[in-house]
């Protein structure tokens, strides 16, 4: 290779570089600023640790007057994880403003102007929106757990007991990827309203029950929230016709992983598709 060329790659890569990791610090910058963007980022834990809590009280509270049968496939990963499927909700809403405040206010030209290379300012909206799905995910994880096994008393668990910590490694990535889906459908839609029309009734409903109507598990149990409980133990067991799923826990992981980056990608091609 001739050297003028090599020289004129790393420094165009060094540019590169350099326009990226500024535009990531502006980013971080946008979300720290935003006084509501904190308070909905400190809503997952409260309320995921809050619930954990509680769902464990009424769990430890109740045991014995349980069938002898429920006692025995008593699943304390169950009552540890429930309250992350309305804790994940501020999560969603987190990364849907996000991405969407800019256009309701309409700042997003304003940052274009400043990265006009619409690659590198997606890379650094989402790396941002990421770094901090991963900090508060891995917080509210750990809050709830440890909150839930508290209320539990002698029907707790322990973090090494088998099944535990995959179940906390699923948790921690699951929270993290629903974020980020929703960052993705907000990229898509443009818009902070229609993006939490379609996403949250889709979280809430289906953890609420619909992904075991019979009937409709076949198809509603490959949606992206159905998908990740496997990994929490917020489904039944392998081979239940009605609470178990076709497929285990990395699997069902994986599936929330691809439709992660279906939306992302998406998201991606919106942005760079259509104006500002």
């Amino acid at each position: 290779m001739n050297p003028q060329w090599a020289d004129g790659i790393a420094t165009e890569s060094g540019s590169a570089g350099r326009a990226l990791a500024g535009a990531v610090a502006g980013e971080l910058t946008k979300i720290r600023s935003l006084r509501s963007t904190l308070w909905t980022l400190a809503a997952a834990v409260l309320v995921s640790g809050g619930l954990g809590y509680l769902v464990g009280l009424s769990f430890a509270a109740g045991f014995d007057r349980l069938p002898a049968e429920q006692r025995e496939r008593f699943d304390p990963l169950f009552a540890t994880f429930y309250g992350l499927t309305l804790g994940q909700l501020a999560l969603v809403v987190f990364a849907v403003l996000a991405v969407t405040g800019e256009y309701g206010s309409g700042m997003i030209r304003a940052s274009l102007a400043a990265v006009p290379r619409r690659g590198t300012f997606y890379a650094a909206k989402l790396a941002a929106v990421a770094a901090s799905l991963a900090a508060v995910a891995l917080v509210t994880v750990a809050v709830t757990f440890a909150a839930a096994q508290a209320s539990l008393g002698p029907h707790r668990t322990t973090p090494g007991a088998a099944g535990v910590p995959t179940a906390v490694a699923g948790a921690f990535l699951y929270l993290v990827l629903i974020g980020l889906f929703a960052f993705g459908v907000g990229a898509m839609l443009r818009s902070t309203v229609l993006a939490l029309v379609v996403l949250l009734p889709l979280l809430f409903l289906g953890s609420q029950g619909l992904g075991n109507v019979p009937g409709l598990r076949t198809v509603l149990q490959y949606l992206p929230d159905q998908a990740g409980a496997v990994i929490m133990h917020l489904t039944g067991p392998a081979g239940d016709p009605r609470f178990g799923r076709d497929f285990g826990p990395w699997t069902g992981l994986g599936i929330t992983a691809l439709w992660t980056a279906a939306a992302l990608l998406g998201g991606y091609l919106v942005l760079r598709r259509r104006d500002a």
